[in-house]
């Protein structure tokens, strides 16, 4: 819907076909298509057959984690471009593969973390570059929202009006259950990376931009659980994972909490960037705060959005990723930090990664968990 949303008041583009594997979304959601803006898009369930329309120039992906990367690749694969939502992928190697598509197939892939096109977060990344709270050193990505119980479901007779085939895509095949479709596919592995893949990916992805680095780090060590609900959740509750640059010297901490809990300086979901002169404290995805020196003075500030589906279609139209606020590199890196905290936090260990080869060192159990087993058709290639 927020795609839509997006796309639709722009001057130089349009929503012509809505895709989902459920009839009674698509339907539904094509029906309040038609109210809102007086046009009747075209549906179809199997998106294939969107990505073999020669009159379709681009696909947005709003799918389950699962499918970001694949159904991204395919689109590069026939000729369009993507806006593909966060995180770009669902594991480290198929991060990997969508940048290597998108320069095969000479393809904008712009990556759906709107706070790269806010003014605000743009001129905040500028004080951290020009050395307004001194030497960065650290920077602390925050996700503390309202999750509650998703309760327990067992496993039930498919709903005709949904292609559960298609629904699941790459994941193996299990029953149907309402346990994960349609939301709660985020708190399970196999189609989801809890929240520090979900809501996180905006916070790594901020992490990486500011501190100004352009790899991934070469130690992760994570722990958390489950402490308050006893539900069909997979993924951890509460997480913190700690990543370490060795190399520049440079350290990422990261939170995911739920329920009711505390803000850090006003921030709930946002980053935290320290300095030997003072400290930043981004909220959201639009404004930023600094404080100065021991008394915590206040320094520059400021709440400015942006339109990040505009950019998008100016890369589209202009053929120039450097036009891009979120390049597909950007889907990769962010995403790729939050897979390697979750590495550790279910292996129960520290990690040592080389950046270079994307590979954790000496380590065949996390290796193995860099990539999945595909479902054929539905594989990365």
């Amino acid at each position: 819907q927020d795609h839509i949303q997006g796309i639709m008041p722009l001057p130089d583009a349009e929503v012509v076909m809505l895709c989902d594997p459920d009839k009674v979304v698509l339907e539904g959601q094509a029906a309040a298509f038609e109210r809102r803006y007086n046009k009747k898009p075209m549906i179809e369930q199997d998106l294939r057959k969107v990505f073999e329309r020669k009159d379709i120039d681009a696909v947005t992906v709003a799918t389950p984690n699962h499918w970001h990367a694949l159904a991204a690749i395919w689109a590069c694969q026939a000729g369009k471009d993507v806006y593909v939502e966060k995180p770009g992928a669902h594991n480290i190697y198929e991060g990997r593969k969508l940048v290597e598509a998108a320069h095969k197939y000479n393809r904008i892939v712009q990556h759906g973390v709107q706070l790269r096109s806010s003014e605000a977060i743009q001129e905040a990344v500028g004080h951290l570059r020009k050395g307004t709270i001194g030497k960065v050193y650290m920077a602390r990505g925050l996700v503390f929202r309202w999750r509650p119980s998703i309760g327990k479901k067992n496993p039930e007779p498919c709903p005709p009006t949904l292609d559960y085939n298609l629904w699941l895509g790459p994941a193996q095949e299990r029953p149907f259950s309402r346990r994960w479709v349609h939301y709660n596919w985020h708190w399970h592995w196999d189609f989801g990376n809890g929240d520090v893949g979900n809501q996180g990916i905006h916070e790594t992805d901020l992490c990486l931009w500011g501190l100004g680095v352009k790899t991934l780090p070469d130690k992760v060590t994570s722990m958390g659980g489950k402490f308050l609900f006893d539900d069909d959740k997979e993924t951890p509750e509460t997480q913190s994972s700690t990543y370490l640059y060795t190399k520049e010297n440079l350290m990422v901490e990261f939170e995911v909490r739920p329920w009711a809990t505390n803000l850090e300086d006003g921030a709930g979901v946002g980053n935290l960037f320290y300095g030997s002169d003072g400290y930043m404290v981004i909220k959201g995805y639009d404004s930023y705060e600094i404080f100065l020196g021991a008394k915590r003075e206040k320094g520059p500030a400021r709440r400015a959005g942006g339109d990040h589906y505009a950019n998008f279609i100016k890369a589209v139209r202009s053929r120039k990723t450097s036009d891009q606020n979120g390049p597909v590199e950007t889907a990769h890196l962010a995403s790729a930090l939050a897979h390697m905290g979750n590495i550790s936090y279910r292996l129960g260990r520290q990690l040592t990664f080389d950046p270079v080869k994307e590979r954790f060192v000496g380590d065949q159990q996390a290796n193995a968990m860099v990539t999945r087993q595909y479902r054929a058709p539905f594989v990365v290639p």
